[in-house]
């Protein structure tokens, strides 16, 4: 397996590494591993005599975003599993195709099935884990994963890859909160919240996946509106989404009580 530490996946999303020391430091032949590593979502080229992430150069509107939404049995990828899943692919501000899929699974919490109104008699006839991890694998390709708390999502994406098998996902990743948080005031970053307060997607079902997914769709564009000028690639907003000042929330309005 290749491993990339954190300072590595840094240096290649902006200046990049000389050709010879990325190369030194892979344990296959170079061809092979720039294959495998664009399996898992890292695409990685030459650039002049330096190797760089595609997001370092590829333009906001050009690049292939994916936003996607989970649901699960659980809130530990370790015992847990999803149980649902839904992708909206999105670029140059089109949404040009989705993706959504039931799990099979035998246990669902009383709770989980009253939040999302998956029952077990609906996944007990959904396809087995590794056929939708593996359908999945190929949907998501090298875009960047896009999520409303994009490490929860990621992060049990990622787990139920290894799980059936795949190798951990090494896309770029985007968080719509981080985002949300620095281009619009609000006084919560909730999906359902902002949805509400933004008007984003009336025919919403919060907590299904596909249906959240497109919500999540539509704030991204709406953030990216408001993203300043400056940010020109990919990398650049994923920089933007961490790294810039949040917004300050505004204060609650208070209901003034009638006298009575």
């Amino acid at each position: 397996m290749i491993q990339l530490d954190p300072k590595t996946l840094q240096r290649l999303s902006k200046n990049g590494i000389p050709k010879e020391e990325f190369e030194s430091s892979l344990p296959q032949p170079a061809e092979l591993s720039l294959e495998l590593l664009n399996a898992r979502g890292l695409n990685l080229f030459l650039y002049g005599n330096y190797y760089r992430l595609s997001t370092s150069l590829s333009p906001v509107d050009d690049t292939l975003f994916c936003i996607v939404d989970i649901e699960t049995n659980g809130s530990k990828p370790a015992h847990h599993q999803i149980i649902e899943i839904g992708a909206v692919k999105l670029q140059n501000g089109s949404i040009i195709d989705t993706y959504e899929s039931l799990v099979y699974c035998a246990e669902i919490p009383t709770q989980i099935q009253e939040i999302t109104g998956i029952t077990p008699e609906q996944t007990l006839q959904a396809r087995p884990l590794k056929y939708v991890m593996e359908e999945f694998r190929l949907f998501l390709s090298d875009s960047v994963f896009v999520g409303h708390d994009a490490k929860f999502d990621y992060g049990f994406v990622s787990a139920m890859m290894e799980r059936v098998g795949l190798e951990k996902l090494l896309n770029r990743s985007l968080c719509t909160i981080d985002l949300a948080e620095r281009t619009i005031e609000s006084e919560r970053y909730g999906l359902a919240y902002l949805n509400e307060q933004l008007e984003l997607y009336k025919e919403a079902t919060h907590h299904r996946a596909l249906s959240d997914a497109m919500t999540t769709a539509k704030l991204l564009k709406r953030t990216l509106a408001l993203v300043p000028d400056t940010i020109r690639t990919a990398e650049e907003l994923i920089a933007f989404s961490k790294e810039a000042k949040r917004l300050k929330r505004p204060k609650p309005v208070k209901e003034i009580k009638k006298e009575e």
